[in-house]
C-alpha cells in the first residue's frame, strides 16, 4: 500500500517542534507553531490531510482555501509582529511540505481558490522582502499549485534525497495526458530532460534546490537525523540572511548555469528587448 500524502509532513514537523495539533481557530489540516530553532524563534509551518473537512477534494492533502488563508493569516501575523525588528532579529519561516497538489473542486473554483492560493504564495513573498529568511523543507511530495501556495516562494529549499520526494508540476499521469504519451515513455523522456524527470536527483540539476539531505528513513527518523536536519535549516537560514531578498539564486546557482543555459539565455535577450522598448 503507497504511504499517505501528508503523513511525512505531520512526522517531521512534530520532530522539529514538539507539537501536532493545529491551533485555536485553524483548519485541522494546517498546523502552526513557534518553536526554537539555533536559539532564536521560529515560525514552522505545515499541510497535513484532514479527513474531517468540509471540503472534500482536501481530504487527502491538497491545499485548498482553508488551507490556503490560515497559511497567509500566521505568516502576516509574524510579519506584523516583527515590523519593527532589526532583519537580523526577524523570525526565519520554515515550510515543511508533503502536499499533493492544489483542491481542484467545484466549490473551491467558485469560492475563489485563486484568491486564497494566492493570499498565501504572496504572504510568504511578503516575508521574505521583508527580511524573514524562509526556509522550505521538503520532505515529501511538492506538487501543482499545492507548492506554489505553501513553500515555494522561501529564500532556501531543502529536500530529503528519497525516493518518496517529487517535486513536479503535475502527476505522471496528468502529465501524460497532457502530452499524449504512455507515462513508460514519460518516465523514459525524464531520464534525458531534467525538467520532466520525477527524480529529486534531476530536480536538483536545476538549481532550484539549497540541498539534497540524507534520510534512511522519513517516517521514523532517528535523533540524529533530525539533529543534522536541524543544523541543514540553521545553515539555510545563514545563508538566506546574508543573500538578497529575491530569488535569483536559483537562477544564478552553478547548476542552473550548467543545465538551464538556453533558458537563461532567452532571459537575457527578453530582457534586454524589454529594457529597449
Amino acid at each position: 500500500m503507497s504511504e499517505q500524502v501528508g503523513l511525512r509532513g505531520r512526522v517531521w514537523f512534530q520532530a522539529l517542534t514538539g507539537n501536532d495539533q493545529p491551533r485555536t481557530g485553524d483548519p485541522g489540516s494546517v498546523l502552526t507553531a513557534d518553536a526554537q530553532e539555533r536559539g532564536e524563534t521560529a515560525l514552522f509551518l505545515c499541510v497535513v490531510p484532514n479527513p474531517d473537512s468540509r471540503f472534500p477534494c482536501v481530504r487527502d492533502g491538497q491545499v485548498g482555501l482553508e488551507e490556503a488563508y490560515a497559511l497567509a493569516t500566521r505568516i502576516r501575523e509574524a510579519i506584523d509582529d516583527d515590523r519593527d525588528k532589526p532583519s537580523a532579529e526577524k523570525r526565519s519561516i520554515i515550510a515543511i511540505i508533503d502536499v499533493k497538489s492544489q483542491a481542484y473542486g467545484r466549490r473551491e473554483e467558485t469560492a475563489g481558490i485563486f484568491l486564497s492560493a494566492a493570499a498565501s504564495a504572496d504572504a510568504y513573498a511578503s516575508a521574505r522582502m521583508a527580511g524573514h529568511p524562509v526556509i522550505s523543507l521538503i520532505v515529501g511530495h511538492a506538487f501543482s499549485g499545492g507548492f506554489l501556495t505553501h513553500g515555494y516562494q522561501a529564500n532556501r529549499i531543502l529536500a530529503f534525497d528519497d525516493a518518496g520526494v517529487t517535486i513536479h508540476a503535475m502527476h505522471k499521469e496528468a502529465a501524460a495526458r497532457i502530452t499524449r504519451r504512455s507515462v513508460p515513455d514519460l518516465e523514459h523522456l525524464g531520464h534525458h530532460i531534467a525538467p520532466m524527470s520525477y527524480d529529486v536527483r534531476d530536480y536538483a540539476k536545476l538549481g532550484t534546490l539549497y540541498r539534497l539531505l540524507h534520510v534512511n528513513n522519513p517516517i521514523e527518523p532517528t535523533e540524529s537525523e533530525i539533529v543534522e536536519v536541524r543544523q541543514a535549516i540553521a545553515d539555510a537560514i545563514d545563508d538566506a540572511r546574508t543573500g538578497t531578498d529575491d530569488l535569483g539564486d536559483r537562477l544564478n546557482s552553478p547548476a542552473a548555469k550548467e543545465t538551464r543555459k538556453a533558458g537563461r539565455t532567452v532571459r537575457t535577450l527578453m530582457e534586454e528587448q524589454w529594457v529597449a522598448v
